[in-house]
């Protein structure tokens, strides 16, 4: 069993120049480090173009274009930018993660096993997440209410968050990159060879602090809790700004805390997702949840708060229903297979006994270890149909924006890539890992992701 079937590791202190994420070729070695290298240089920028255009040009990605075909990109970027260093901005971001740090560790709940990893261990959690959502919430709304906070000023200082987001997560992959090549957590640790590719995709699979887990911080308590916060300080902008809450703003804000909700109630199942068990803590997990998340994630929200559309009843009422099937479907699709392996099979789905396939694998030692491939309910309409309510739930909390402007898509068109992109992957890594037994599932679910089509 490897960690990613395309990547190859070793141990930091044998460097290896084998090649990441089995690509051969023209991607391979020095040309895959400049992509990885424009990514990192990229998504920083367009953290910031975002909040710019939602900010500075109405939401227009036209004028945004203008601009930077009159000003120049780099000159307009540098100068527009707001500063990393602002005081406010720092102590709103500090107060946050000091608060969720002392929930993660301290709130109680019941001890969860993650699976078992390539080199044999098993990561354990303490499942206080949704216990944490509440609290957070609750702190937020009612500190407002009581007049010792201003959620709005939050929304004020988004560009300064945003920088200083960069900023610090750049900062914290150092640090994460120090602490996997000299003081990991565990055996699973280890270096692709290449410096680069280790920043980004990160050295230790489930670095800690002590009692904090840190991909369990940066993922959850940090990224998610925070596309929560913010939404919510959006909201209470526009209520502040214009005296009410457009509709618009209520079925978005809405079915992303639909969302949000399901995800901290699922917590635990979400330690067995690609994120947790394969994706090591670098930039591109690690620094993507601290920045990628509020800045993006939360961005049609960001733009409802200054263009509050008034759909009627009707429409409302359509694309919150119709979001809240999507975001049902993909919580349901998730506790099918949880509890499928909750069960070791022994369950029903659908009102039946479900179809599996008993798979074989080794791990990395050589131990040869089984498991069960769910072929039935959502898991038998397609490999990975769960990802297709997913795509269309962000579809229909974007949609209340209408279509003035592209900028309130993004976020559906970038997640639909990534699932996508996802859904290859992870049958690349099923075949590696389950050989002839992935095999006999595909026949048995021939679709990757959407039935008749692919």
């Amino acid at each position: 069993m490897k960690l990613k079937a395309q990547r190859s590791w070793t141990d930091v202190s044998k460097p290896t120049n084998a090649g990441p994420w089995g690509l051969e070729g023209c991607l391979a070695g020095a040309l895959y480090d400049v992509g990885v290298i424009l990514i990192m240089v990229m998504t920083p920028i367009i953290s910031f173009l975002i909040w710019y255009t939602i900010f500075h040009q109405d939401g227009s990605v036209g004028n945004l274009c203008g601009l930077l075909r009159r000003k120049g990109g780099v000159d307009m970027i540098w100068k527009a930018c707001p500063s990393p260093l602002n005081g406010k901005a720092w102590q709103i971001i500090a107060t946050f993660s000091l608060l969720q740090v002392f929930f993660q560790v301290f709130l109680p709940g019941k001890t969860v096993e993650g699976p078992v990893t390539p080199k044999g261990n098993i990561p354990k959690y303490v499942d206080n997440g949704f216990l944490s959502y509440v609290l957070t919430n609750a702190l937020l709304l009612s500190t407002w209410k009581l007049g010792v906070f201003c959620p709005s000023s939050v929304y004020d200082l988004m560009g300064e968050i945003i920088a200083a987001l960069c900023l610090g997560g750049f900062a914290l992959c150092i640090l994460l990159n120090l602490k996997g090549r000299y003081m990991p957590s565990s055996s699973d640790h280890g270096s692709t060879g290449s410096f680069i590719l280790d920043f980004y995709w990160g050295l230790e699979l489930y670095p800690r602090l002590g009692a904090l887990d840190i991909k369990q911080f940066t993922n959850c308590r940090f990224g998610m809790m925070s596309w929560e916060v913010l939404i919510l300080c959006y909201a209470i902008k526009q209520y502040e700004f214009y005296g009410f809450l457009s509709d618009s703003m209520i079925v978005s804000t809405t079915l992303m805390t639909i969302y949000n909700t399901k995800f901290f109630l699922w917590e635990s199942g979400y330690w067995r997702s690609m994120d947790i068990m394969h994706d090591r803590a670098g930039y591109y997990l690690c620094w993507g949840c601290i920045t990628w998340i509020p800045a993006f994630y939360t961005s049609p929200v960001m733009y409802l708060v200054h263009h509050p559309v008034h759909l009627g009843g009707y429409l409302a009422s359509l694309y919150l229903l119709l979001g809240c099937i999507c975001i049902f479907v993909n919580f349901q699709a998730d506790m099918q297979r949880h509890n499928f392996r909750a069960t070791h099979g022994q369950t029903k789905i659908w009102g039946r006994t479900p179809r599996k396939i008993v798979a074989s694998y080794k791990t990395e030692d050589g131990e040869r270890k089984r498991t069960l491939l769910l072929a039935s309910g959502w898991w038998g309409v397609a490999r990975h149909f769960h990802y297709v309510p997913e795509v269309l739930g962000a579809f229909f909390w974007s949609a209340p924006a209408l279509w003035t402007h592209l900028t309130p898509y993004l976020y559906v068109l970038y997640l639909a890539l990534v699932l996508l992109d996802r859904a290859h992957r992870d049958d690349r890594r099923c075949s590696s890992k389950y050989g002839k037994h992935w095999g006999q599932y595909c026949r048995l679910v021939p679709w990757k992701m959407l039935p008749g089509v692919w």
